[in-house]
């Protein structure tokens, strides 16, 4: 019989800056981004997932948002190797996970989503997790949503 492990999203500070700076310098020298190249916006960050173990089901998204507004969450396929390549949109998954909590919902109401979207999604990452270590994410914060705001993680089922 298996048991759960919670993993949650640690934000990757130094891959961010590294994304950061890519802007940066585009916007310095005056040139146009790669054709089809992801750049991070300012309301976005750099999160990963680390895998210690990788035979994994996908049980359920564990979010929370203080007070109102709306964050997503989308995964970055498996073939960036960020310290080589810039980010790719074609590397994007689909779909993403989406939550949400609207001006006038109580504080204490669930936060809402996408249910079957973040369904999908957490398969996926399970999937992905069986030939990865390390899976990255782009987090953007909107409408008063911040990342001081939010805690995310996913549960999952052990497999052995």
């Amino acid at each position: 019989m298996g048991s759960e492990t919670e993993l949650s999203f640690a934000e990757d500070l130094q891959l961010a800056e590294v994304m950061r700076l890519r802007v940066q310098s585009l916007q310095q020298k005056g040139q146009k981004r790669q054709d089809g190249e992801r750049l991070l916006l300012p309301h976005e960050s750099v999160y990963r997932l680390d895998f210690s173990q990788q035979d994994l089901s996908f049980l359920r998204w564990n979010t929370s948002l203080r007070g109102t507004g709306r964050f997503t969450v989308t995964g970055i396929c498996q073939l960036w190797t960020p310290d080589l390549t810039n980010l790719m949109t074609r590397q994007l998954l689909e779909p993403i996970g989406q939550f949400w909590r609207n001006a006038g919902d109580p504080e204490d109401s669930p936060i809402k989503c996408l249910e079957a979207d973040i369904q999908e999604f957490g398969e996926r990452i399970a999937e992905l997790a069986k030939v990865r270590k390390v899976m990255y994410f782009l987090f953007a914060f909107k409408e008063g949503a911040t990342k001081e705001k939010i805690s995310c993680s996913l549960t999952f089922h052990k497999n052995h």
